[in-house]
């Protein structure tokens, strides 16, 4: 090979390597027949009522994992078992903290596809505290309460800040049924970011109050996400249930 070829070559894989996360995105979704969903923090998997009845009406085999919320180890150690029993391709969904797990479970070779919803989305190793403090505090942190070493969302904080754009009586089901998370859940760190070669879709909420929106769009940005933006809380995935099956039916390869 000529020296000069051999310095185009080398160069182009370099620029391959610096942009992995946008070429992830430009990949057409496999077809998948399976969605794994994976609640955030203060939640369980019955937030993702709505959107399991929508992706079962389209066809699709719909599980949701149970997080203990306990560390990142653990969630992510439930969220594989589910992963391990789905057959063949699956659309791997993550909202709020759970975007978290699914960068890190992400990895897992039946995973055809990742979706983001007003979720974290941290790299490998990264602090994500610090890149969170570049952002302003969202007013759901005010309503925090802390007891035997896990913290839960207050009423007001809950129905105000985290859900305030859900009908009354459903947002006061969900403040029911919220799990604490450990205290020391946001500051443990990933060793995977799966966004870097699979191929990710993600659903920024403008309203949100938890997690800062324009944090949201770095992080969309950063993996090179298909991205739709939403006028919505924290809780799009409740009250606006139709538009996440849709994104999620796009990253399973079907048109809504």
């Amino acid at each position: 090979m000529k020296p000069l070829s051999k310095l185009c070559l080398i160069a182009a894989s370099l620029l391959m390597l610096g942009t992995g996360s946008a070429m992830a995105s430009d990949i057409a979704p496999v077809k998948a027949d399976n969605v794994v969903l994976v609640h955030g923090s203060w939640a369980d998997g019955s937030s993702w009522a709505d959107v399991i009845s929508r992706l079962q009406a389209a066809g699709l085999h719909v599980t949701a994992v149970q997080n203990p919320l306990t560390s990142v180890a653990d969630d992510v150690a439930a969220t594989q078992r589910v992963l391990n029993q789905q057959d063949g391709p699956t659309v791997l969904v993550g909202h709020s903290y759970a975007g978290t797990v699914v960068s890190e479970a992400g990895v897992n070779p039946k995973v055809s596809s990742l979706v983001y919803v007003a979720a974290r989305a941290p790299d490998a190793g990264e602090d994500f505290v610090a890149l969170s403090g570049k952002y302003p505090t969202m007013p759901v942190r005010a309503g925090t309460e802390e007891h035997d070493g896990f913290v839960s969302l207050k009423q007001d904080a809950f129905l105000k800040y985290f859900a305030s754009d859900v009908p009354h009586d459903k947002a006061m089901q969900l403040f029911a049924v919220q799990q604490p998370i450990a205290k020391t859940l946001f500051t443990d760190r990933t060793t995977a970011a799966a966004w870097h070669s699979k191929p990710s879709w993600y659903a920024v909420s403008s309203l949100d109050q938890t997690i800062n929106p324009d944090l949201e769009r770095f992080l969309a940005k950063r993996m090179g996400a298909t991205t739709i933006e939403l006028p919505s809380s924290h809780l799009s995935l409740v009250s606006h249930a139709k538009e996440i099956t849709d994104l999620i039916l796009e990253a399973s390869g079907r048109q809504p």
